[in-house]
Parts: structure tokens; C-alpha cells; sequence
């Protein structure tokens, strides 16, 4: 062994035997640290499920962001409502009755922002459309304003019926041109009812002119968030949930309300994690139990492993509350991570305790002999680890750094407990002796490592050519970097953003500027919207229309023909006699239009419909039922209308002032949101965009430049944590093994893993992203143990051949692999992939892919191990079929 180690060796032993004298003390000051540890991670656990803290405030896009959330804080730890139907009228009331209860807890919800429902912006609609649309539709207006004077005097089945007929036989004037589109909505309303389905008809779209696509309405909330929780928004989502159910607007009735925005989205991510990450760590924790079992066939060894995993897993959580204040998405993995890690010593120093006992020793010289011979190798391992998680902290990824100081920390606290606790619970629990094993090898013992070690040059062979076809994928490996893709899509929240990204007046994927003031508004936003790739700007300045004076103008004009109409209305109702007599009448004068006329279609399908109808005896099938479901939403149009003809030109400063306050802000700049002509979601489109933007505002800010900006501080990240963890590491194994061919040794088969688990990755279309690109950095510093404790082993007993037998004295013939540390690295990789699998069951996506990649890091570096590493200690000891 090196200078250094037997040393190292000594102090463990020492350490193990003065454990083992004192075992209950031990055992019970451990107890006592667990209890208060874990009444301290009870009284202040804490999750950040920002996925933008995860990076460094000190980067450029960062502080753009903050100074946007200081300056606009309303728009930040918000709740976003999306109200959707088929019917305008149907989600104005049920947004209004929504609006209505909210407005009735203000220190539940908050305040309210609901742009289509503000009297002001209302009023004025009208104002906003362009001159020609607002000409075309004062002339539909007016060809409809005796239909609308004659049915808003008279609000009947009959009536209406009475009027169509008019409209078609000529009576009333020459109908509008129009006309067929009327007869083809209200015929498609009575097919509807007809088959029972709960159709009503928007007198909103019959007067606009407008088609058939389903309404939608969002309103956001900005409830005030208890952050001193690990749910800081869990109380508004639940009254939010109870009110939806009360409302019926759960999805069932013709209006859905669904629940989205920052605040709904970190509540979800965070719940989806907290049962993601505690169905992992169950598994986790059955599968090491299990392994334990078959690797010790001891309950007692299985329980005192079990303990010291489970007092470091508290005492290290316990840090990290401490240490950092809060887990993030990635920090929260440490728990797993602990568990495959931390078993690995226990598993190490188990199984040479236990081929000591077997071999005849006394519990307490086997437990002090463990120590010994294994306490170096182990620690080692666990500075190289340690070593591994540490390269993040120097970089921008402040999210995977966080992870680094606890897993890294955790390393030594594993440590600590399985040379302390461990041995105090063997002394406690001492194993029995068992027959001595034909073969300590296990899984790597056989024919397999027979062959391995007669062809190591064959072996070779096969890895060079895996390596060469893994470094020619690796172009294809991907990086994702955009944090929606780290959530589950299956969540409400989730879907509600994906649904709003398709259209670009609501995408999450816009960009924000800031101008200095108004006139820098202007300008800037007139070189915005020349771009190609803006489909449109917005600011305050978009709540100021042009042209008003001329568009006041023909409002008034309108206002003055059709108001007076619309001033009385109300007057007797039809009798059902009526409604019959009035439906047979115009079924005649649809037949005759059916057999020619301008609107022979729209009168033949209208007929069909109406005769349906007319063979239902009654109920919401018959004409009562069409009656309400013609008119029940007339009075609202007419509502409607008569609001909107008021309508007056107006200045800034007469907006409301919440409008106001959302898109100017205390000192005067004003925000510009960017709409992108593009899908964002598209990588080369969100480069196109992001670049475009910036030649004109360096200081952009939004959902394109973070997936943008946090992929570079990530993939740099990736790559100096990864050169940190692959030098640091070399120096220590340099320094320690003092030979360079035991450093390539150790080396050798992580560098074709690493290769190999970025060629698998490429071709399983498993991209890289925040949460799983710490693999790679963390492979060298995992998987080097395996090749630590191989190589040592091998030293060691390749040296003990040399001298006289004694007490250490184990066959030699097969090196490290003729005794129980390959057994050991079996099985401790195998409790490390059974861990890291566990993970890949999580429901979040982001910490998922983690578990996947690890699994296959961690597979790929077991597999490279056991089968390049003997074939390579074969070669330097000069055996049979050496180069």
C-alpha cells in the first residue's frame, strides 16, 4: 500500500476499536443526534420550487428579471384563471358570478385583474377596433335594427319565428345579407336540442359576425402567499377548487374554469416532487433492503447498515436545512442520492468484517481489522464523491450547487456514521460465523471472469470499438433547457400554459423591454414590430386606440339610430299555442326558400331542425326548451350593445388605474411585452427570436432569454464542474496511489462510461437538462469508488502473496477478484441503480430523467468495472495474453 494509507488504516482501526469499547454510549448519543435532528428538520423543512433561482442572481438576464419582477411586482406569485366555453355570454356570466365571490374575500384572494370585465375597457370596446371593422359592423347593425327593435319589444319564441318569416317571404323588407349564416346558427342550436344536448345560441357572434371557436376569459389573482409554509400558495388553490365545484365550473357545465399561473405552477411542481421523491425514496429503501439481504443473508448486519443509512440520511438533511435554508427541484434528490451512496460503505465495510469473522476471527479483531484494511479505501471514496459534488459550487448553477454542499457534506457524514455508528452496532449485534464461501466472488466470480481474464486483450478489443462508436454519437446528444419541459404535463397547471403558448397573444414564451418613457416607448416599439420574428408589441400605449374622434364619431351616429330601440323593451309573452302556430308558419316559408332562394341551404337544414324539434312533445327538446335556448342570452347582447354605444374618446390618464400601474412603472419606464411570430417551443425559432430582440434591446428580459441564457450558464456550468471534479480527482488518486498506472486503472473504464452513457442518452432521445446534467460530473466521483476499491484490494492482496501468511493472508491467485470486494462492488452498485431507478419512477419529469440517466451512468460504470478493469490488471501483472 502507499505511504499514506497504512496510516490512514491505523487511525481507522484505532477509531473502530475505541467504537467498539464504548458501543452503547455510541449508540445512544446517536439516537439522541437523530431526535434532534429530526425535530429540527420538523419545525423548519422548506422547498424553493423557482426553477430561475436555481441559477445565480449576479448573471445579466437575472438581474433584467429581478428589476422587472421589483418594478411590476403584481405580476409575480400570481394565480392565473382560464375560463373556457362554447358560448360568449355563458363564461361573461359565470366570470362574473366568479368575479363576484372573489371580490368577497379579499384576504383570501387578493386583488382581482380581470381586463374583459372592466367597465371602463367594456365601454369603450368599440374604440379599439380598426375604422373599416367598426364601419362594417355599424352597417350589419344597422340592417339588423328593425329585426333587433321588433324582437327586444317582444322577447318571444313567436316572435322571433314571426320575424325569420318576414325576413324570408319578404314582408319585412329585404332581408340582410347575412341572412343565411343567422338561419345556419339557429339551426345548428335546434339540431342540437334536438339530440338533447344543452345548446344555446351567442347573440354576441350573430352580431359581430363572428365564428363558432369556443370563448375563453382569464383573470388573475394575486392572493397573499403564506412563503413561511412548504405551500405557500395551498390556501386560495384550495378555495379556488371548493368555489369551482360550488360554481359548477369543474368541467361538467358549459363553462370551465381551470387553475394555472407562477403560483398554481410552483404548487403543483412542488407536490408532484414531494410524491415523486417520497414514492422514490420508499422504493429506494425496500430495494436496499432487499440487496441488503441477499448480499449479508444476515438480518442482523441487515439492521445495523439500515440504521446508520438512516441516522446519516437525518443528520445530513438536518444540514441542509441549516446550511441552505431550503431544498430546490435538484437539492431535493439528495435523500436518494444519500441512500445508494451511503449503503455502499456500509456494504464495503460489512463484507470484509464479514470475511473476517468467517475466516475465524473474533468479533472484535474483525471489526477493528474491517476498519483497517477498508477505513482508507473508504475514505478515499468518499473524499472523491465529495470531490465531485463539490465542483458546482464554483459555478453559476447555484441550484446543482446547492445539491454539491449537501450530498457533498453528506459524503462525510456517511462516512463518519458507517466508522462509528457501524462498528458500535456490530459490536452490538455481533454476526455469526458462517462456513467459508467456495468462492467469495459472487456475480463476477465463474466462467465470466475466467474468460475475462484469459482474453484481456480481446476485451480490450471490444471496449476500443464501443469507445469509438459512443465518441461518434455523442453530436447527437441534446440539450432541453427549458424548465417547462421539467414538469408534468399531465398537471392542470401545466396544461393550462401549454394550451396558452400556441397563441401568441398569451404565450408564456413573450419578452419584456423597458423604455424610459412614453416617447421611448413609442420608438422602440415601432423597430419591435418590424421585426420578422415579432408577431406584435403591447405597453400602455396599446390601451390608447387611434383615430378616436373619427370612431366617436360613427358610435354616436349609431348610437342615435339604434339606442331608441333599444330603450323599452319587455312586452307580452307568446303562449306555447303561439310558439307552435308561429313555428308551423315558418317551417312553410323555409320550404319555399329551401326550393330556391339565396339561402336554400341554411332554410332546407333549418327546416330539418326545426321539424325535430317539433316531434318532441315538450321539455328542453321541444319549443319551450328552444325558446330558452334562443333567448335567454338576448337581454345580455342588448346589454351589451347599449354599453358599448357609449363609448367616448378618451387620454392615459383616464385609464384605470390598475391598468395603468401594470404597464408603467413608479418612475415613469414602461414595459413593452414582445409576442413571437413563432412557436418558441421550436429551439431554432427561440434562437431566432432571442437574437433578434437583443440586436434591438440588449436588456431584454422573459421566458425566451432565460431558456436561452440559463442553457449557456448551465451547459458552462456542466463543463467546468466536470473538468473541476476530473482533475481534482486525478490529483487525489495521484497523490494517494502514487502510481500513474493505478490512477489510469481506476480511470480507464469511468472514461468509456461517461462516453457511453452520452451515446445512450443520444440514441434513447433522452435529452440533457437542469435537472439530470449533473451526471455526468457525478459519474467520475461515484463511479470511481468501484475502481478504488478494486484496485486497493488488489494491492493489497497481491502484496500479501509476497510475504509469509498471516491474519491478512487471502488466495491471491485472483487478486482483488478472489475475494469479497467485487461481491462488494456488486452489490453496492446494484443498491445505487436500484436507488437512482427509483427516482425514474417520479411523476415530475425533471427529477425522472435524472433517475433514468443516473441508472444508466451508474449500469454503464458497473458494466465497465467488472469487465475492462480485470482484463486490465491482468495485462499490467503480466498474466496470460498480455500485450
Amino acid at each position: 500500500m502507499t505511504r499514506g494509507l497504512p496510516s490512514a488504516g491505523g487511525i481507522c482501526a484505532a477509531w473502530a476499536a475505541m467504537v467498539r469499547r464504548r458501543a452503547w454510549a455510541v449508540a445512544v448519543l446517536a439516537v439522541i443526534a437523530v431526535g434532534l435532528s429530526g425535530l429540527y428538520l420538523a419545525r423548519n423543512l422548506a422547498i424553493n420550487t423557482d426553477t430561475t433561482d436555481m441559477l445565480s442572481a449576479d448573471l445579466p438576464f437575472r438581474k433584467h428579471q429581478s428589476e422587472i419582477k421589483h418594478l411590476f411586482p403584481q405580476d409575480s406569485d400570481t394565480i392565473l384563471l382560464v375560463l373556457d366555453g362554447a358560448v360568449p355570454e355563458q363564461v361573461d356570466r359565470a366570470a362574473a358570478d366568479l368575479a363576484d365571490r372573489l371580490r368577497q374575500k379579499p384576504q383570501l384572494f387578493g386583488p382581482l385583474y380581470d381586463p374583459a370585465g372592466d367597465p371602463f375597457l367594456r365601454r369603450n370596446g368599440l374604440l379599439f377596433l380598426d375604422t373599416g371593422e367598426l364601419e362594417t359592423l355599424t352597417r350589419r347593425l344597422a340592417e339588423a335594427q328593425p329585426f333587433l327593435a321588433s324582437l327586444w319589444a317582444e322577447a318571444s319564441l313567436a316572435n322571433l319565428f314571426n320575424l325569420l318569416r318576414q325576413g324570408l317571404d319578404g314582408s319585412g323588407g329585404q332581408p340582410p345579407a347575412a341572412f343565411g349564416r343567422v338561419l345556419d346558427d339557429l339551426a345548428a342550436v335546434a339540431e342540437a336540442r334536438a339530440t338533447g344536448a344543452p345548446a344555446v345560441l351567442s347573440w354576441q357572434r350573430l352580431l359581430a359576425g363572428g365564428g363558432a371557436e369556443p370563448a375563453q376569459r382569464l383573470m388573475v389573482l394575486k392572493p397573499p402567499a403564506d412563503f413561511t409554509t412548504l405551500h405557500p400558495g395551498a390556501k386560495p388553490i384550495a378555495a379556488l377548487k371548493d368555489l369551482r365545484k360550488e360554481l359548477g365550473l369543474g368541467g361538467t357545465g358549459p363553462v370551465r374554469m381551470r387553475i394555472s399561473g407562477s403560483l398554481a405552477l410552483q404548487q403543483d411542481e412542488l407536490i408532484s416532487v414531494e410524491q415523486g421523491m417520497g414514492l422514490a425514496g420508499l422504493l429506494s429503501f425496500v430495494l436496499v433492503i432487499g440487496l441488503l439481504v441477499l448480499a449479508f443473508r444476515s438480518l442482523r448486519l441487515v439492521i445495523a447498515v439500515l440504521a446508520t443509512l438512516i441516522a446519516g440520511l437525518i443528520w445530513t438533511a438536518a444540514f441542509a436545512i441549516w446550511a441552505i435554508g431550503a431544498l430546490n427541484l435538484i437539492s431535493v434528490a439528495f435523500a436518494v442520492l444519500f441512500i445508494g451512496l451511503s449503503v455502499d460503505f456500509g456494504i464495503h465495510y460489512v463484507l470484509r468484517y464479514r470475511e473476517r469473522v468467517d475466516g475465524g476471527q473474533d468479533n472484535a479483531a474483525a471489526i477493528d481489522a474491517a476498519a483497517g484494511a477498508g477505513g482508507g479505501g473508504l475514505a478515499l471514496c468518499a473524499l472523491a464523491a465529495a470531490i465531485s459534488f463539490y465542483a458546482f459550487l464554483p459555478t453559476d448553477y447555484v441550484g446543482l450547487a446547492e445539491l454539491g454542499v449537501i450530498a457533498g457534506t453528506g459524503m462525510f457524514i456517511a462516512l463518519a456514521a458507517n466508522l462509528t455508528l457501524l462498528p458500535a452496532l456490530l459490536a452490538l449485534m455481533p454476526a455469526r460465523p458462517r462456513p467459508p464461501s467456495p468462492d467469495g466472488t459472487a456475480g463476477t466470480a465463474g466462467w465470466s471472469r475466467r474468460w475475462i481474464e484469459g482474453n484481456p486483450r480481446l476485451v480490450l478489443a471490444g471496449a476500443a470499438v464501443l469507445l469509438a462508436a459512443g465518441v461518434a454519437l455523442l453530436p447527437q446528444a441534446r440539450f432541453d433547457f427549458d424548465p417547462l419541459n421539467l414538469q408534468d404535463r399531465g398537471l392542470e397547471s401545466v396544461a393550462v400554459i401549454h394550451e396558452l403558448a400556441d397563441d401568441p397573444e398569451t404565450t408564456p414564451y413573450g419578452a419584456t423591454v423597458l423604455a424610459q418613457d412614453l416617447a421611448a416607448a413609442r420608438e422602440v416599439s415601432r423597430h419591435l414590430k418590424a421585426l420578422p420574428e415579432v408577431a406584435g408589441v403591447s405597453s400602455i400605449l396599446s390601451f390608447l386606440p387611434d383615430n378616436q374622434a373619427e370612431k366617436a364619431e360613427i358610435i354616436q351616429d349609431l348610437s342615435l339610430f339604434l339606442l331608441p330601440s333599444l330603450s323599452a323593451g319587455g312586452g307580452k309573452g307568446a303562449t306555447g299555442t303561439d310558439n307552435a302556430k308561429a313555428a308551423a308558419d315558418l317551417l312553410a316559408a323555409l320550404d319555399k326558400a329551401a326550393a330556391g332562394s339565396d339561402h336554400a341551404n341554411a332554410a332546407a337544414r333549418f327546416a330539418r331542425a326545426l321539424r325535430a324539434v317539433g316531434d318532441n312533445a315538450g321539455g328542453d327538446r321541444g319549443l319551450a326548451g328552444l325558446e330558452a335556448a334562443y333567448l335567454t342570452y338576448f337581454p345580455d347582447a342588448v346589454a351589451q350593445l347599449r354599453t358599448a354605444l357609449a363609448a367616448a374618446p378618451f387620454a392615459l390618464e383616464d385609464l384605470p388605474a390598475d391598468i395603468r400601474a401594470r404597464n408603467v412603472a413608479a418612475d415613469g419606464r414602461v414595459r413593452i411585452a414582445i409576442h413571437p411570430k413563432a412557436d418558441l417551443r421550436d429551439r431554432a425559432a427561440l434562437d431566432r427570436f432571442v437574437a433578434a430582440v437583443r440586436g434591438l434591446a440588449p436588456a431584454a428580459a422573459g421566458t425566451p432569454f432565460i431558456i436561452v441564457e440559463a442553457g449557456r450558464a448551465v451547459s458552462n456550468a456542466f463543463l467546468e464542474a466536470g473538468a473541476i471534479a476530473v482533475v481534482a480527482i486525478l490529483f487525489l488518486l495521484g497523490v494517494v496511489l502514487r502510481r500513474a498506472v493505478d490512477v489510469a486503472l481506476v480511470f480507464a473504464p469511468l472514461a468509456l462510461a461517461a462516453v457511453l452513457t452520452a451515446a445512450v442518452s443520444a440514441l434513447a432521445g433522452l435529452a440533457f437538462n437542469f435537472a439530470n446534467i449533473i451526471v455526468l460530473p457525478l459519474l467520475f466521483g461515484l463511479g470511481v469508488a468501484s475502481g478504488i476499491h478494486l484496485v486497493l484490494r488488489d494491492r493489497q492482496e497481491r502484496r500479501a502473496h509476497h510475504r509469509p501468511a498471516g491474519d491478512d493472508a487471502v488466495d491471491p491467485a485472483g487478486g482483488a477478484f478472489a475475494t469479497s470486494t467485487p461481491r462488494a462492488v456488486w452489490y453496492s452498485a446494484l443498491t445505487t441503480i436500484g436507488s437512482f431507478g427509483a427516482i425514474a419512477l417520479s411523476g415530475h419529469p425533471g427529477t425522472a430523467s435524472m433517475g433514468v440517466l443516473l441508472t444508466v451512468a451508474i449500469t454503464l460504470t458497473l458494466a465497465c468495472t467488472l469487465v475492462l478493469l480485470p482484463a486490465l490488471l491482468v495485462l499490467r501483472a503480466g498474466g496470460k495474453g498480455a500485450l
